[in-house]
């Protein structure tokens, strides 16, 4: 499942999408790829929301 994960880091928010099991491991992937940041949300993937706004990078997966 991709679950998008908004976060803010230097003051500017961002989101990421991410492959996870679920929301709680989808926040400690970002925040383990991002330390700086303060997770704002983490939701499922909405593909027409996202499409109309891209992520901007996708976290990497480790199993």
């Amino acid at each position: 499942m991709k679950f998008t994960v908004g976060l803010k880091r230097k003051g500017k928010a961002d989101h990421f999408l991410v492959d996870a099991e679920d929301a709680l491991i989808a926040a400690l992937k970002a925040k383990t790829e991002h330390p700086e940041a303060l997770i704002m949300y983490v939701r499922p993937q909405n593909r027409r929301g996202d499409a109309r706004h891209p992520p901007h990078a996708q976290a990497t997966t480790t199993h």
